[in-house]
Parts: C-alpha cells; structure tokens; sequence
C-alpha cells in the first residue's frame, strides 16, 4: 500500500467474510487455546479489533509495523502474556525500560488500550490483552496487503513483566549475525524457516539509524550496496545521528515480499536481515520467498500461529487485565467501572 493509498471499506468488510471462510492452520494449537475461544462469549471481537484498525491505518499506516513489532517482542520474553504492556513499579525497571524495547512506538501500547476499553465495553472484561496484541499484530499483517490467518486464542495475562537482563536475553538485536538468530529461534522452538519468513516482516516499518550505524561507519559494510549505503549515509550522517528510514525501500507500506528482493540485491538494512542472504544455511529460503509471494506467506503464517502461542498462559493462569499497563489488583477501582459499564450496556440491549 502506497503511502498515499486507503484501506477501503470494501477490504475490511470483505475481510470479514474471508474470516469465517478460511481454513484453520495445521499448526497444533497449545492446550487451553481455540480458534473458537470467544465465539459466544464475544462474537464481535474481530470485527471491533479490525474496524478500529482500519481507521488507525487510514490516518497513518506506519502504526501497522508498530503493532506487529510489539506481538513479536512481547512473545519473545516470557511468552505471548501481555507483560511488555505492564509498566515499572517500586520493584524495578519493567520491559519497556529494556534498551531492545526503547524504540517501541508509544502510539502502540495506546492503540492497544483503546482496543482493549473498546472489546471490554461490548463484551465485558473477558477477552486478555495479549489476545488483543495477538489480532492487532494479524490485522497488521492483513490490513496492508498481507495474508489472512486465523489466530487460537484464550492467552492470559501476566501478573508480572521480566527484568531487563531477561529481555536483554531473548529479543535478538539487529546485530545478530544468522549464526545468532539460528540459536536465538531455536532455543523457542522456532525453525530455520521460522526465521528467514518472520525476518520477513520488516517488510513494513522503520529503523534507527543507531542500529545500524555500524555497517556505516567508520568503513562501510562491504556486504552493503554502494548505491545503498550513499543513500544512508544521507539519513544517518554520523554514527550518533537518531533518524529512522524505511526498512524495505521497495514498498515500505506493503506487505509483501519485496524485503527479500532487497536482501537479494544487497539492500539489508540490519546486519540480521542482510545475512540471511550472505549465509548459506539461509540463502535459498530468502530467494525462494523473493520469487515466490505465496510461499513466504505461508511461512510467514506458520510462523507467526506458532510464535504466538509460545509459553502462553491459559485457564486460571494470570488475569485478564482491565488495563493493559496495570494488574488488577493495582487497578481495582478501574476494574469495578468496567464491570459496571458492561452491566449498564447488557441493561441498555433490553
């Protein structure tokens, strides 16, 4: 999607119809999750998720990459539970203090909570946050172009978030080389191909030129296309400069394969996704995505369900929270009015 292109209506409501009509993944689905988890309980959970979404796209599509960055970062510590939305307390630094999380979008954790007080208010507070990342990070994918797939849900919140050495430990910087990213995936049970597909994400978004400013300077990353890094050197004119540019220079705003087409013709942004290509263990996934759209979007959608259920937390496990940054029992009066609104609109249906 073009910068200056709309999501229509038309795409979303169509969306809707390809929803209940798509096959469910062959992945296996963790205990405690289902693909019809909330279709009683809250049967229009998908369609305010994705209706609200369409809008926040319409007015900037660049908070897609935003909401899929912050599913992958949360699922990669501690499990897919909701606790990078927890802000610190007098126990100490939560994960947004973590220097990998310091560039997540603050508009992100926002969308998310009007997400959450928008499905409460319908549904009541039954449906968890991490649940919301979950569908903000497909829609995030859909919306722009991408793959439709269905999502198991049933995640529980976490009553706590990790520490930063924790973080530090599980989400793999920029300047992981693919010997790095191999253990990193491996060590959640994630596959070669795992990788390259969910790599492939960077398809939308924007990086700090602080991440990889090291391929610039003070000599140039000879893996690098010259052409390419002039270009850079313009965005980031010194190794400090704080600027972001496009992490897919073909069609930033798409979800698409192009990502693998830059790898392709040396045009990686980070040193984790140009070595990809440099590596042999993962040099044929990478071309056979840039040839191949529909492979890569299965992949990346096998990938992802398989990602998104890691250590989850289901049944009576955590909480559903009734703010995504608090726990409960810190948001006990905000609680009560949620429960209390939800029981003024089941009153207001009769």
């Amino acid at each position: 999607m073009g910068s200056s292109k709309f999501i229509s209506l038309s795409l979303v409501l169509f969306s809707l119809v390809v929803g209940i009509c798509k096959g469910q993944s062959t992945i296996p689905v963790v205990p405690g999750l289902s693909y019809s988890f909330y279709s009683s309980s809250c049967p229009d959970l998908e369609f305010i998720v994705r209706t609200h979404l369409w809008e926040v796209f319409n007015n900037d599509i660049t908070q897609a990459a935003g909401l899929l960055r912050l599913h992958f970062h949360d699922c990669f510590v501690q499990g897919c539970d909701g606790s990078v939305l927890l802000v610190g307390s007098a126990s100490g630094p939560d994960e947004q203090d973590a220097p990998p999380n310091l560039t997540l979008r603050a508009e992100a954790f926002k969308i998310i909570e009007d997400l959450r007080a928008l499905v409460h208010n319908a549904c009541g507070p039954i449906v968890s946050c991490s649940d919301i990342v979950a569908l903000a990070a497909r829609e995030s994918v859909f919306l722009p172009d991408g793959p439709f797939y269905e999502i198991p849900l049933g995640r529980r919140d976490s009553l706590n978030f990790a520490t930063t050495p924790v973080t530090l430990a599980n989400l793999p910087p920029p300047t992981f080389n693919t010997t790095s990213l191999l253990k990193a995936f491996t060590d959640k049970n994630l596959t070669t191909t795992d990788l390259v597909a969910l790599s492939g994400g960077h398809t939308i978004g924007r990086g700090h030129c602080t991440s990889f400013a090291n391929r610039l300077y003070p000599t140039p990353d000879p893996t690098m296309d010259q052409t390419f890094v002039k270009n850079l050197k313009l965005t980031c004119p010194t190794n400090t400069t704080d600027n972001t540019t496009n992490l897919d220079i073909r069609s930033p705003n798409l979800f698409d394969n192009k990502y693998f087409v830059d790898l392709m013709n040396r045009q990686g942004l980070f040193t984790s996704d140009q070595d990809l290509y440099t590596d042999s263990r993962t040099r044929s996934i990478v071309t056979s995505f840039a040839v191949n759209q529909t492979l890569f979007f299965e992949k990346f959608v096998e990938g992802m369900i398989k990602m998104g259920q890691l250590e989850v937390l289901t049944g009576s496990q955590g909480e559903i929270r009734t703010n995504c940054s608090v726990r409960n029992v810190d948001n006990i009066g905000l609680a009560s009015v949620v429960k209390e609104q939800h029981k003024q609109g089941m009153l207001s249906q009769y």
